[in-house]
């Protein structure tokens, strides 16, 4: 069945840019409609339509970016009018495709589905100090000793500390895991200390050693500059909305960089930030689980939406492991890992949503 989805998948991505039919899909393989769309949503865990969606509108974000006319994108995409694309685009992104070719803000990434290719999408490119040394050649100032880099997790703290790859800056991980558990209203102070370590099942000294610890530079040092380094998936902008608003309950006043990277290889878009609403986003998002109506980045309105659904009963991946329950937890978690690159999750996660739900 895999080898079938993966033709569907195939077929979709040659027709992207023509009048997406179902009926045309079902014809090719052999199947009915129905039979095609339950099948579809059943192995990748997301419907034919909502993946047509995301695949346009993520390629079409490259055409903005070559400031290709909005109109003709909307066209090749085959919308009906520039405003149909328009308001498809601001739903998924947060922004309009203007604000987006005008800015060109960081955006998840949505790219083709390979399945059973894990490799695919955790494949990390090696050429990381190519990438960094583009980054020197643009705003050198990034790499001097009044600069801390904050990274997300402690691999990535170890490789770019070991390696300096941000010259003499100092380095610090934020070794947590935001998108699961509760949390309170004041960042890393003891009632945050003990309310995370609960959650995570772990002692107070134990949470303290693995997660405050590391970011001592953090709360006893100042800086002129703070880059932060986290990825595009949820659980890695959950964590950068986190320091955020520490930032600005800290009151810190220096200049804030987001080096934005992909999951599947090592390509940074660096934005500079400005505080003043994060805390308020925090606030609503991780402790109220509401929508706040403040203008976020493209890639953490797109995590705020994914994070919000995940605390759902019958999230996307709660149906699939329903769906999937009899296969061995392993292939599971590799499965889910593969086809939900955007939440983030690691195996713990997947492993506590498994025992959770079977």
């Amino acid at each position: 069945m895999n080898e079938h989805i993966q033709l569907m998948i195939d077929w979709i991505e040659d027709n992207l840019t023509n009048k997406f039919s179902l009926d045309e899909l079902a014809h090719y393989m052999g199947y009915s409609p129905y039979y095609c769309s339950f099948k579809f949503h059943q192995v990748t865990g997301i419907s034919i339509r909502r993946y047509v969606l995301l695949r346009r509108l993520y390629l079409s974000t490259k055409d903005l970016a070559n400031n290709k006319r909005i109109i003709d994108i909307a066209f090749d995409y085959d919308y009906s009018s520039q405003e149909a694309y328009s308001r498809a685009f601001k739903s998924v992104f947060g922004i309009n495709p203007r604000e987006y070719q005008l800015r060109q803000l960081p955006v998840q990434s949505f790219f083709k589905l390979t399945i059973n290719n894990k490799e695919e999408w955790y494949r990390m490119n090696v050429s990381r100090k190519i990438e960094v040394e583009k980054l020197q050649n643009g705003n050198k100032e990034l790499f001097d000793q009044d600069v801390l880099n904050i990274l997300n997790g402690q691999v990535m703290y170890e490789e770019f500390n070991n390696e300096k790859l941000m010259g003499d800056s100092d380095y610090v991980p934020f070794n947590e895991a935001m998108c699961v558990n509760t949390t309170t209203e004041q960042v890393f102070d003891k009632e945050f200390i003990k309310t995370r370590a609960l959650g995570h099942r772990v002692s107070v000294e134990d949470y303290i050693q693995k997660v405050i610890e590391p970011l001592d530079n953090l709360f006893h040092k100042e800086y002129k500059y703070i880059v932060l380094w986290f990825g595009e998936d949820m659980f890695c902008q959950m964590n950068l909305l986190t320091i955020l608003a520490y930032l600005e309950q800290s009151q810190y006043d220096g200049r804030v960089f987001l080096n934005s990277f992909r999951e599947d290889e090592f390509k940074v878009s660096q934005t500079e930030l400005t505080l003043g609403n994060y805390f308020s986003v925090y606030k609503e998002v991780l402790i109220n689980h509401k929508r706040p109506s403040i203008e976020l980045l493209p890639v953490m309105f797109q995590a705020r939406d994914i994070y919000l659904d995940m605390l759902k009963e019958n999230n996307a991946v709660v149906k699939y492991i329903s769906q999937n329950k009899d296969l061995p937890t392993s292939e599971l978690v590799n499965r889910l890992l593969s086809l939900f690159p955007t939440i983030g999750y690691g195996d713990s996660q997947y492993i506590d949503l498994i025992n959770k739900n079977r």
